[in-house]
């Protein structure tokens, strides 16, 4: 049976903090083929690989992923994911955007984004978790989701956000879409709030496009410095032996 949905995962070498982490082992397999295998057993849609280089080519379909090539000179992932898109023959009601450095996500983070982006009016879903740790709230490396009593997101912000007590939720590198509202955001200009935070998400508040968000258990390990690196090798090394 078909799939309406295509999981794209964007993959780089020419990260700054951690360069040519896509190729980076986790137990002897590339962090991104990890990526694609949790994409694989959500049974979410057809997995891809995005990729700039060859290398990163060449692996996935070493490990017998689909991957399309794209343009390096491509501003963000969602650009990339856009572009690869656009080359896939098949017709596909959804797309899920994955982080390529998320190589311990939970499966189910996946098809739980999937879900809520199967709901009706549904432009874009994204996911968050409630944050238990207490250094993560003042982190900046970990993005806080603002959002009402319905999960709809107000904000996304790197600043401790909101002010007062009551629960903060953490933001997961996961977005769902429409063609249509891939399209509508790709194709919108920057804005001010997304360059000052650094944060692209802002970009489809301040045009409009509303985030519904899903609350899940767990936050996997972002793997974006070499020290998370090492954190994500311990934690499967870890799970591998239970």
């Amino acid at each position: 049976m078909s799939s309406n949905t295509a999981i794209i995962i964007p993959a780089r070498l020419a990260a700054v903090r951690l360069p040519n982490k896509p190729l980076a082992n986790i137990g002897d397999v590339p962090i991104v083929i990890r990526v694609a295998n949790q994409a694989k057993s959500s049974n979410a849609g057809d997995v891809f690989i995005a990729a700039c280089e060859d290398a990163v080519y060449n692996i996935a379909k070493k490990y017998n992923f689909e991957a399309i090539k794209t343009e390096p000179t491509l501003a963000s992932g969602t650009d990339r994911v856009y572009a690869a898109f656009k080359d896939i023959s098949r017709n596909y009601k959804y797309i899920i955007n994955l982080q390529g450095d998320l190589p311990l996500i939970d499966p189910q983070i996946i098809s739980a984004t999937k879900d809520l982006l199967a709901q009706q009016d549904i432009e874009i879903a994204t996911a968050a978790v409630e944050i238990t740790e207490h250094n993560k709230e003042n982190d900046p490396n970990i993005v806080k989701a603002i959002l009402t009593q319905s999960n709809q997101a107000l904000y996304f912000t790197r600043a401790t956000a909101p002010f007062g007590p009551g629960k903060l939720y953490e933001h997961i590198g996961i977005y769902g879409y429409t063609p249509e509202s891939l399209e509508k955001f790709v194709k919108a200009p920057q804005t001010l709030l997304e360059k000052r935070e650094r944060l692209e998400q802002l970009r489809a508040l301040e045009h409009g496009i509303k985030i519904h968000v899903t609350i899940v258990d767990s936050a996997p390990i972002s793997v974006d410095t070499p020290e998370n690196l090492e954190r994500a090798r311990t934690a499967f090394k870890l799970s591998a032996k239970n």
